[in-house]
């Protein structure tokens, strides 16, 4: 067994068709069958099932494959280390990001951020946690940018920044005075769908189990912020948003916004990476590129918070 019949291996079981895996890998479809077969051969095992079309794997093959897979990520995860100690910094780069988060950090340091590393090919998708969650775990994702804690035991988590949340009424003027919890209407609270954090965190925050909220004829299901504020704004709800969230908001729009008193909810966000992961200074520098752009943004608006778990 050798590198590459891992790869053509993985390949075939991702297309499941033998001319197109060929095409991925560069090689003649002849070469391809030959090098699967035998590596069938040396494991003593079918992996794939050929009389089908599209073709299957075996049930006897899917373990194989799933620690192929590993082993595939482990093999990148070396030539990663041997760059790093040549001074290279290369290749390709799997950023996962709640989309909460995204749409409002991202722009905030991605330019400048991606303009240091012109080695490396960065691909970013807007995603929730329990997908990051199992992307990072499978190593099929690098980096992942969520709300935490979340206590994975093979999953590190990196501290970023604090994130306050703010009161939109889109029916009331900000009075410019610091809101409670008490003082939320709950018969016009929006939600985002479920699957969200910020969902479960507004929840948490509201005491929602606690809460009797009245009965509307339509329950829209939104899920992403944006879409979230049409609504609102249409029904003249109610609705929590983080701050990022607002920067952009219209000089209307921010009279919408009210603050909270302290402790003011918060939430947590930071980098979320598997324990193995080896790619350390592209982490650090990423790190501090946050940081940098958001920490002087959100320090100024409250210094006691109450922090609300994902």
């Amino acid at each position: 067994m050798n590198i590459q019949q891992i790869e053509y291996v993985i390949a075939l079981s991702e297309l499941k068709n033998f001319g197109q895996a060929a095409d991925k890998c560069f090689i003649t479809q002849s070469t391809l069958s030959t090098m699967i077969a035998r590596f069938e051969d040396e494991m003593g095992i079918v992996v794939f099932d050929r009389k089908t079309k599209p073709v299957t794997i075996t049930k006897e093959g899917e373990p194989i494959i799933h620690q192929l897979k590993i082993i595939a990520k482990e093999i990148e995860n070396l030539k990663e280390v041997v760059s790093a100690l040549k001074g290279e910094i290369s290749g390709v780069l799997k950023i996962g990001v709640i989309p909460t988060v995204g749409p409002y950090l991202i722009p905030l340091f991605l330019q400048d951020f991606i303009e240091k590393f012109p080695s490396i090919h960065f691909e970013i998708s807007e995603i929730t946690t329990d997908k990051i969650v199992a992307y990072i775990e499978k190593r099929e994702l690098d980096i992942g940018i969520v709300s935490i804690p979340l206590n994975y035991p093979d999953l590190l988590e990196i501290p970023l920044y604090y994130e306050p949340f703010m009161l939109f009424d889109s029916a009331n003027k900000n009075e410019y005075h610091p809101l409670t919890i008490r003082d939320i209407d709950f018969s016009r609270l929006w939600l985002l769908e479920e699957g969200h954090c910020m969902r479960t965190q507004v929840e948490k925050i509201c005491g929602m189990h606690e809460q009797q909220v009245l009965n509307r004829n339509l329950d829209y299901k939104s899920g992403t912020i944006d879409t979230l504020l049409k609504f609102v704004s249409r029904n003249k709800g109610i609705t929590l948003l983080p701050l990022l969230a607002t920067l952009d908001f219209s000089e209307e729009k921010s009279g919408m916004l009210s603050h909270f008193a302290e402790p003011v909810p918060a939430r947590n966000i930071g980098l979320l990476i598997h324990k193995h992961f080896v790619k350390k200074n592209i982490l650090e520098s990423l790190q501090q590129e946050i940081q940098n752009s958001v920490v002087p943004l959100v320090s100024r608006h409250s210094s006691k918070y109450h922090f609300v778990s994902p």
